[in-house]
């Protein structure tokens, strides 16, 4: 605690954000999954489980887009407050008897949820371009890697939280427990967050909400389309296919997934050991290309495996989806370096919450995809898919900056 009491103002701002954005990363997790896994067994479609998310993947768009903005004018401990107050409503909402809990009810609470997620996530990442000094590219990266990877890694463990509350207490009991608790996080937040974090010297007016910068838009173009490609099969075709067709329970499908995330967020805190770091270089442009060649390969593998030899369908999918994470992980973890560093250090959650909208966006249409193409056609054409929304991520990386020699 002395050592705590002797950082720099500043520091001990951003690791109260961070902390914050741990536990709401955990309600975040195990609410997605305790969403899909209930309303499957009340016998939801998967298409009917994707829009109950719509709301959610939607206003992250405008959240991101609006909430950088915002940041920029009040500061980031307000917006990261406002997020956790909002993710207590939206957890008070599906509190009610079980009537309550029809489609327009759950996307509205998915909608609040949605844009508490955002606000959170924008507040944090902003923070670092803040507190690391200008030219420290390498710091930059460790740093955003780490937050990032942690951030996926509790997500992944409240995955596996939101099935094991559901076997414990059903639906009503898991939202409670996690109610209180966000709600004792949220009242130490406003006790502690106290500094104006990330705001800008200028008023930045609303026509600032779009990126003036060919590089952060070309990138924020290129998450879109990579985030589509996971969310294409992860949110809704996977959870359901393990489900009906593997045969596997609550439990099962929420450790899967947990183990999927967590794995994924620690080789994302770990991106930097593989881009480059050894040799004493920061990634560019040219590293988001090769690396997003290589994983466009791997969701056409699976989908050709499982075409092709029915009887290891299980060990298939497993292995494929373990390796499709693990480069999906270091992709990831390089675009958010890449936009830290594009970023204007003065209102710098302008440019991040105009990437992160993309981001949302991306996500928003891989989530209509997953329970349309799932319900449709089956798990194999989401795969297909993904491999191409990546192929044309590849493509719109060619033109992203590179390190001059």
């Amino acid at each position: 605690m002395l050592a705590l009491s002797q950082l720099p103002k500043n520091v001990k701002q951003y690791l109260i954000i961070t902390g914050n954005y741990w536990a709401f990363t955990l309600t975040d997790g195990a609410l997605r999954m305790l969403v899909v896994l209930y309303f499957h067994d009340l016998g939801y479609s998967p298409l009917s489980i994707a829009m109950l998310f719509l709301f959610y993947e939607f206003f992250g768009v405008v959240t991101n887009l609006v909430g950088g903005w915002l940041g920029a004018r009040i500061g980031l401990n307000k917006t990261m407050n406002i997020g956790l107050a909002l993710q207590i409503l939206a957890l008070g909402m599906l509190l009610f008897d079980a009537s309550w809990l029809t489609v327009p009810w759950v996307m509205a609470a998915q909608a609040l949820s949605g844009i508490a997620k955002d606000l959170n996530k924008m507040s944090a990442k902003s923070s670092i371009k803040v507190l690391v000094p200008d030219n420290a590219n390498q710091a930059l990266y460790k740093w955003v890697a780490l937050l990032t990877g942690s951030k996926n890694a509790l997500k992944g463990i409240g995955f596996f939280l939101g099935g094991a509350l559901l076997a414990l207490f059903e639906f009503h009991g898991a939202i409670l427990i996690m109610w209180v608790a966000l709600v004792i996080v949220w009242l130490f937040s406003l006790w502690a967050l106290k500094e104006d974090l990330g705001k800008a010297k200028y008023k930045p007016k609303f026509k600032d909400l779009l990126s003036k910068s060919r590089a952060i838009n070309t990138l924020s173009a290129a998450r879109l389309f990579l985030f589509g490609a996971r969310d294409v099969w992860f949110v809704v075709a996977l959870p359901v296919y393990l489900s009906v067709t593997l045969d596997w329970n609550h439990w099962l499908v929420g450790g899967f997934m947990a183990t999927w995330i967590v794995g994924y967020g620690i080789i994302q805190a770990f991106a930097p050991h593989f881009t480059g770091k050894k040799q004493g270089k920061t990634p560019d442009g040219r590293a988001a290309l090769l690396w997003a060649l290589v994983l466009t390969l791997i969701p056409a593998s699976i989908a050709l495996s499982l075409n092709s030899f029915e009887q290891w369908n299980t060990i298939i999918l497993i292995g494929g989806l373990m390796l499709f994470g693990a480069l999906f992980a270091i992709n990831s973890s390089l675009h958010s370096y890449l936009i830290v560093l594009y970023a204007k250090e003065d209102g710098v959650s302008l440019d991040v919450g105009f990437y992160y909208m993309a981001n949302a966006m991306g996500r928003l249409i891989g989530t209509i995809l997953s329970g349309l193409l799932f319900e449709s056609y089956g798990l194999v054409v989401c795969l297909w898919v993904s491999s191409g929304f990546i192929l044309i991520t590849s493509v719109l990386s060619i033109s992203l900056p590179r390190h001059k020699e």
